[in-house]
């Protein structure tokens, strides 16, 4: 089979903690055989110390110089690193009640401790007045800029019927649900 019969799908998807960004990567994963990966183990060492910028970043190159995957996570300066090898960029721009819910529903993670998950919600609280390439402004200016296929979902029901077959063959300027 030929790569114009079969060609290179690589999706990264971006949204405020507790969206539902590696529940979607998950399940168009899984349907799709493509590997995920999740930016918060390529921004966090085991220990729960922050990796080095530039080991975080050589990380995500590597990944996103292969043939096919999916890169998701809240860190927009990561997923800027994937985005020139990308087809699709998916933005799960939720309400903070829903992003909230979301966080709660799964609780701790990680090792994470109560405080630990108290700062994180006072952080994806945050999502929509924070200025950094990881909040609600990061997110649309890398959103608004992507040249591929793109798709911007605003409430969980969207995300539940985003159908992985959807994503197989982007166009360049399509944007669903926004």
């Amino acid at each position: 089979m030929s790569t114009a019969d079969n060609p290179p799908l690589r999706i990264a998807i971006i949204g405020n903690s507790g969206s539902g960004k590696s529940s979607l990567a998950a399940k168009t994963g899984s349907a799709l055989k493509l590997p995920v990966y999740d930016l918060d183990h390529l921004h966090w060492l085991e220990d729960g110390r922050k990796r080095d910028e530039a080991e975080a970043r050589l990380l995500v190159t590597q990944y996103a110089n292969t043939s096919n995957w999916i890169i998701e996570g809240v860190y927009g300066w990561l997923v800027e690193t994937a985005l020139p090898r990308a087809k699709m960029l998916i933005w799960l721009d939720l309400p903070w009640k829903e992003c909230r819910e979301g966080l709660l529903r799964r609780g701790t993670q990680h090792g994470e401790t109560e405080s630990d998950q108290a700062a994180l919600l006072a952080w994806a609280g945050e999502y929509w007045t924070r200025t950094t390439s990881s909040s609600f402004a990061g997110h649309l200016q890398l959103y608004e800029t992507f040249d591929g296929g793109k798709i911007r979902l605003q409430t969980r029901a969207d995300a539940s019927v985003l159908s992985p077959q959807t994503l197989k063959h982007p166009r360049p300027t399509t944007t669903l649900f926004d």
